[in-house]
């Protein structure tokens, strides 16, 4: 019924339904279609920047094949993408796998920026609500977690040229700034502002 009394067709209405569906549809797919763009883009960064950076990569195909860090970044930029989207299960299996085969942990729901660098790889952990910057590099055991403490977002948030040493571990709903260097087997558990070099158990900033 309309606001001056009148009934509306029931065709009226249904005819608005497809419409709005329709509308759905289409605006579900254009964000699908702009995630992916997105997607292969980051996926392209990475893959040149160890190109760029890693003297033992000779070219981008043995990048593409022998890199376990690149083929996790890979899946998970692929399981990322559908968790955005929603789509339930799928990006956890394809996780799993990627663990299985990687040695590489990566929760479907980090963020994760362009041109991060995992070298080596094996043992590296990232959570659930773990936000990395761009050009970030992290080397073999690096755990990006919780506290156990801690609910909603709970891991850390690391900013853009970031390097981060073999089995440092970096816990809890922190925030790592900019350009900032964190020792081999570091445990963090504090924010660190930027451009600091940051070493030891608990991790103390030694340099600006």
């Amino acid at each position: 019924m309309s606001l001056t009394g009148e009934l509306i067709p029931d065709g009226t209405a249904k005819k608005d339904n497809l419409v709005d569906s329709k509308s759905d549809k289409y605006s579900y797919l254009s964000l699908g279609q702009s995630k992916f763009s997105e997607c292969l883009k980051a996926i392209l960064t990475d893959l040149n920047i160890i190109v760029q950076r890693d003297p033992a990569a000779n070219n981008w195909l043995e990048v593409v094949l022998c890199y376990p860090g690149f083929q996790a970044l890979l899946c998970h930029r692929l399981a990322h993408w559908l968790y955005s989207l929603e789509i339930p299960l799928v990006p956890r299996l394809i996780s799993y796998w990627t663990r299985f085969l990687t040695g590489i942990e990566i929760h479907p729901a980090a963020q994760i920026g362009k041109g991060v660098f995992i070298d080596h790889g094996i043992g590296v952990v990232i959570g659930e609500t773990a936000k990395v910057g761009d050009y970030v590099l992290l080397y073999q055991g690096v755990t990006l977690g919780g506290t156990g403490k801690e609910m909603g977002q709970r891991h850390p948030t690391i900013g853009k040229n970031v390097i981060v040493g073999a089995g440092a571990k970096i816990l809890g709903n922190i925030k790592i700034a900019n350009n900032v260097r964190i020792g081999a087997n570091a445990v963090i558990l504090r924010d660190v502002t930027a451009n600091s070099t940051v070493v030891g158990v608990p991790g103390r900033v030694v340099s600006r």
